[in-house]
């Protein structure tokens, strides 16, 4: 009967995709995991916290304002010491301030990694507010703080704002070194993994045992191709953000050299791990995108990490991509040097070199 058939045919599809735990996973576990992910990133807290920067903490009225009004907080993934002072508000929901004691250098890195939006200090008897005019966030911080010190947010104080124009502190100059790391994960990733184990899958690699050449050769080869293409499409992101956006790079060469080949390293040896055994696709892309996804969402390519929870941000700063982002914005916007990002180099390229040669022992032609 042809509905019978129909039947038949549809339970041996069903019976035939469900037997891979992985698609389990990544069909029903792993949606559910992202969306717990970016719902405890962006979900509205009850109360909102906004981080301020205080320069000069000796100066009479930000001294009296943080001894006075604030109560002192212990420690802070940032380290500075801190204060805090919560606003009440029903309507709107609550304000928690949380005033750093920073010097200006400091209060820029800060800015740079989105971890604050205003920097205050004391001027001319007053207060005087440094902020991004553009930022929603630093306008909306800016008021409030406004109606604290001066009683009310109108404009006859606006000749406080002093409008910061540092270059790094834009979203872009923020993005465009995550999307060059991101891009970098994802060239690897599929570049080489998932395209390793296509070939696998076809049988292709089978083929390559007859001929003179080294696995070791071989693997490395697709390392080196890699990166060369990564090369490229870096400094084509690079020049097209610089005509449009006029981004640049604030730090030294040698030390985005030394970033962006450690990173290649690392998720070239991580690839290789990865796709050295299976010859399913379907496995393969399931192993590719538990690489892949996490650190998309977790590593802070789109946003800042610290919109986690505290207790994660250690963690979050260990993924490869993390290092490799933090990395790239360093220079790109910190103008750091090779000695400020040698240590999370070297750590990428211990990742790269351990799962090159734990790969290279698993890995099978066929």
């Amino acid at each position: 009967m042809p509905h019978s058939q129909l039947f038949q045919l549809i339970s041996a599809h069903f019976k035939d995709v469900i037997r891979h735990p992985a698609v389990i996973f990544w069909g029903i576990i792993f949606p559910i995991l992202m969306s717990l992910g970016l719902g405890i990133a962006f979900t509205r807290k009850p109360d909102m916290v906004r981080q301020v920067a205080v320069i000069g903490q000796d100066a009479p009225i930000i001294r009296d304002f943080l001894l006075n009004r604030t109560e002192k907080l212990e420690g802070g993934d940032i380290g500075q010491p801190a204060y805090h002072l919560t606003l009440e508000d029903r309507k709107l929901g609550n304000t928690t301030f949380v005033f750093r004691e920073t010097t200006w250098n400091q209060a820029m890195v800060l800015l740079k990694r989105g971890n604050l939006t205003v920097v205050m200090n004391q001027e001319n008897g007053g207060i005087a507010y440094h902020f991004d005019p553009l930022n929603p966030d630093a306008q909306f911080t800016y008021y409030k703080l406004a109606a604290i010190f001066n009683g009310q947010p109108a404009p006859s104080i606006t000749n406080a704002i002093r409008p910061l124009a540092v270059s790094g502190t834009r979203y872009i100059d923020f993005l465009v070194p995550g999307l060059m790391s991101m891009g970098i994960m994802m060239s690897c990733m599929w570049g080489m993994s998932y395209g390793m184990i296509d070939k696998r899958s076809k049988k292709l690699l089978r083929r390559m045992v007859a001929t003179p050449m080294k696995k070791s050769y071989f693997l490395m080869a697709l390392m080196i191709v890699r990166m060369l293409m990564n090369a490229i499409e870096g400094f084509l992101l690079f020049v097209f953000a610089w005509l449009v956006f006029d981004i640049t790079i604030q730090g030294s060469l040698p030390g985005l050299a030394a970033v962006f080949l450690s990173g290649n390293i690392a998720f070239g040896g991580i690839a290789i791990f990865v796709s050295s055994r299976t010859d399913s696709t379907e496995i393969g892309n399931g192993l590719v995108n538990a690489v892949v996804m996490p650190m998309m969402v977790l590593s802070g390519i789109f946003f800042s990490y610290h919109n986690f929870p505290d207790w994660s941000i250690p963690v979050i700063q260990k993924l490869p991509l993390t290092l490799l982002a933090d990395g790239l914005r360093s220079v790109f916007i910190e103008g750091a040097g090779l000695s400020a990002v040698l240590g999370q180099s070297l750590i990428m390229a211990g990742i790269g070199v351990g799962g090159f040669l734990a790969g290279l022992k698993l890995f099978k032609w066929h």
